[in-house]
Parts: structure tokens; sequence; C-alpha cells
């Protein structure tokens, strides 16, 4: 049995998606296709102070999440933000706050 079977899907996928941003260079590259309507990836390189080839590694982690969407075109690769699974993530991830904010304990003072 794998240990991460121990917790519950909700749990498994949040900590995903954690994992998934845990990365400033994948920060930085969301950010960067939020200003952008869609961009070449060629073009997030030359945004983001690491080479192609790591750029390269984020993109298909962030892809594989489904934070990105990606659209071959010849030999260039498009990739623009999945704004339906960013929804679902921000609801997830707001549930998730809003269920730790709704039971502050009173009892723990710091």
């Amino acid at each position: 049995m794998i240990k991460t079977e121990l917790f519950n899907q909700q749990e498994q996928e949040l900590a995903l998606i954690a994992k998934a941003l845990s990365h400033p260079a994948r920060i930085a590259i969301l950010d960067f296709l939020a200003q952008s309507s869609c961009c070449i990836s060629g073009d997030i390189s030359n945004e983001i102070p690491l080479s192609r080839t790591t750029v390269s590694q984020h993109l298909t982690e962030l892809k594989k999440m489904g934070f990105i969407q990606g659209t071959v075109e010849g030999v260039r690769i498009n990739y623009c933000l999945d704004n339906k699974k960013l929804q679902e993530i921000k609801e997830e991830f707001n549930h998730f706050f809003n269920k730790l904010l709704d039971n502050p304990n009173p009892n723990c003072e710091v």
C-alpha cells in the first residue's frame, strides 16, 4: 500500500496541486500566461530566468496537473491557461481554507 492511499481523494488532490505550485518558476510561468492570451514555449523561456529545457519540464508539470493547455502548431507548442480547471482548483482551495477558518480552535493561544 502506498501511504498516500491512506488519505481521501480530496486530500490527495490538494497535495498534488500544492506540489505542482511549489516551485517559483511554475508560479512565474502561470503569472506570465495570465498576462498573455497564449504564447509559444520559446517565448516563456525568454521571460523566465531558466534554460529552455528547464522551462519545458515545468510546463510539462503544469500541463499534467491541468493548469495549462498546449496546442501543437508545426514545431511550436502554444500554451495558455486552462481557465475551467483553474476555477475548479480555486473552488477546491477556497473550500479547504474556509473549512479551516470556520473551525478555529479557541483553546489554542499562540
